[in-house]
């Protein structure tokens, strides 16, 4: 009867790719030895290595959560509500469903910034714009793409760059606060580039606006 020689422990390979952030059954299936073998010689490097578990820790990362099949339907869910009516859920909605998604989706986005967020979830989710970032910064990217569209129409009309001026009321002086904050954030190098590029495109001369002298227009002739 022959006996196998067992190795001696530690194995420095199989410590070194634990150390790495590999699992016991992972180093088992990838060297083809018993996963019990693995556990022995890491035991005692353990044990003469009190280091050793945290720098597998570190290397491994944080756990991926687990998938349910709930978690699945709740992303369906919330999937359909955003593409139906172009908001995310709220927390303080009459409807106890958005609620429940509304919560879910903040635990999502928790995941996510921590990097554990499941594949299943970062892959089904992608399909809405911005998801990661907090409602009020979806909700303030809605308004000032709001007033870029609103302003568009505004010279479509054939009015001049509207006025910030205090005295001036409704439509143009709401207009020109908003544009009067657009090249003040751009001359301090603070708007964004894509905002930028956005109102290049849709509002050229936005940057200069109004010429000294140039007296405004009514209408188009």
């Amino acid at each position: 009867m022959t006996t196998r020689r067992r190795t001696a422990a530690p194995n420095a390979e199989w410590v070194l790719m634990y150390r790495g952030g590999l699992t016991r059954s992972r180093i088992a299936a990838l060297t083809r030895v018993p996963a019990a073998t693995i556990g022995y010689h890491l035991s005692v490097a353990l044990g003469a290595d009190p280091g050793l578990q945290a720098a597998h820790e570190q290397a491994a990362g944080p756990p991926t959560m687990q998938v349910s099949g709930q978690g699945l339907a709740r992303m369906r869910q919330l999937v359909a509500l955003v593409q139906e009516t172009g908001r995310y859920p709220s927390r303080t909605a009459a409807n106890a469903d958005e609620r429940r998604l509304a919560s879910w989706l903040e635990r999502r986005r928790r995941d996510a910034a921590a990097g554990t967020l499941a594949p299943a979830y970062r892959d089904g989710l992608a399909v809405l714009p911005r998801w990661q970032r907090a409602p009020r910064s979806v909700a303030d990217e809605g308004r000032w793409q709001d007033r870029l569209a609103a302003l568009a129409r505004y010279r479509a009309d054939g009015h001049d760059w509207p006025r910030h001026k205090a005295a001036l009321t409704g439509e143009e002086h709401d207009l020109g606060v908003w544009m009067h904050a657009q090249r003040q954030k751009a001359r301090r190098g603070e708007l964004d580039p894509d905002k930028a590029r956005a109102l290049d495109e849709v509002l050229p001369g936005w940057r200069t606006g109004r010429q000294r002298g140039r007296r405004p227009r009514t209408g188009t002739v």
